[in-house]
């Protein structure tokens, strides 16, 4: 991937969002069909149960696995499904520019797709860690005819998200959607142990991070935008060994709902997606590896989501066409359960 560096103010940290610096990528536009780079094509992979167009999606246990953060999805097996090859764009988001936080990989990366199925370009943000996911997630976006931009930096910085936003209206002229994605998770057994670096990381990645780029993407968002959060069941039912990351995701729930009630006069819709358990880097890199194999195996579907499975829910909210009467919802995709909170 081609790059260029712009001098940015330098992070304390790593963090799932991104590193300091910023990192451009620029390609040609390709053409529609060609190759994202991903492992193997699954449009003619049905369930074999004889329902055409049924997907076979991997099911509990997978195998035993565990990677050091930010984790990388080219070394997770099996590999996480975005492609959705079912899923038929219908020029939903045609020519709007979105800029999605933590779009190299899992849910991110499988909303840049869509997005750019439904007509859009697609900006986005990863860690250096995760160049060659951002390179695949590049391609993917180009393989539907759209135009990528990767950007590499920090969220928990706010003159980067500045930079994220500014870089993005340099590139494309303008922003319509802003998914807030990026985040960072870390189980720890006791509240003993959950240390208070480790606190300040999360919430300055998962809570802060939505704040600075919400601030940042404002002054250029206009009526019939969109912003889309990535919240999660556990702010809605909590986790025990999951303390900051679920208090943030409550948090991000409440953001969610206030800042829709404050952007409503000025047409700007805010929403959140918020699921159970997918199937994406972050928590390999997060959970020992026996904990791995069982992920997602409690709920009714008796696996985890994959990460095409949830981006639909992100094309509704973004999309003028599906939801202009839908603002402050929090949308749960659970596997079946029916209760949340």
């Amino acid at each position: 991937m081609a790059t260029t560096k712009r001098k940015t103010k330098k992070s304390a940290q790593k963090s799932s969002s991104s590193k300091s610096s910023l990192t451009k990528s620029r390609t040609p536009q390709a053409a529609k069909g060609s190759s994202t780079g991903s492992s193997t094509k699954r449009s003619a992979n049905a369930s074999g149960n004889g329902h055409a167009g049924q997907l076979k999606q991997p099911k509990s246990p997978m195998p035993a696995q565990h990677q050091s953060k930010p984790g990388q999805e080219h070394k997770l097996d099996p590999r996480p499904h975005y492609e959705a090859p079912h899923y038929v764009g219908a020029e939903k988001l045609k020519d709007k520019v979105a800029l999605i936080t933590g779009g190299d990989s899992g849910i991110g990366r499988a909303v840049a797709v869509l997005f750019a199925r439904e007509g859009a370009d697609v900006a986005f943000t990863y860690l250096k860690e995760e160049k060659q996911d951002a390179t695949e997630t590049r391609r993917a976006v180009e393989a539907e005819g759209r135009r990528a931009y990767a950007m590499l930096g920090d969220v928990r910085d706010p003159d980067i998200c500045r930079e994220f936003v500014e870089q993005t209206v340099e590139e494309f002229g303008k922003l319509d959607i802003l998914v807030n994605n990026a985040a960072f998770q870390q189980h720890q057994e006791s509240l003993e142990e959950l240390t208070e670096e480790q606190w300040d990381q999360t919430f300055k990645t998962n809570i802060y991070g939505y704040f600075y780029m919400t601030k940042a993407a404002l002054p250029h968002l206009s009526e019939g935008s969109a912003i889309v959060n990535t919240g999660s069941i556990t702010g809605l039912e909590g986790s025990k060994q999951l303390l900051d990351y679920s208090a943030t995701k409550g948090a991000i729930h409440a953001f969610t709902k206030s800042l829709a009630q404050n952007l409503v006069e000025r047409g700007i819709r805010v929403n959140c997606v918020s699921p159970g358990p997918v199937w994406t880097p972050l928590n390999p890199s997060d959970k020992k590896a026996k904990d791995v194999a069982k992920f997602g195996a409690d709920t009714p579907l008796k696996r985890p989501a994959q990460p095409e499975e949830i981006a639909p829910a992100f094309v509704y909210f973004a999309s003028e066409v599906d939801s202009s009467y839908v603002t402050g919802e929090v949308l749960t995709l659970l596997g079946g359960e029916t209760t949340a909170g």
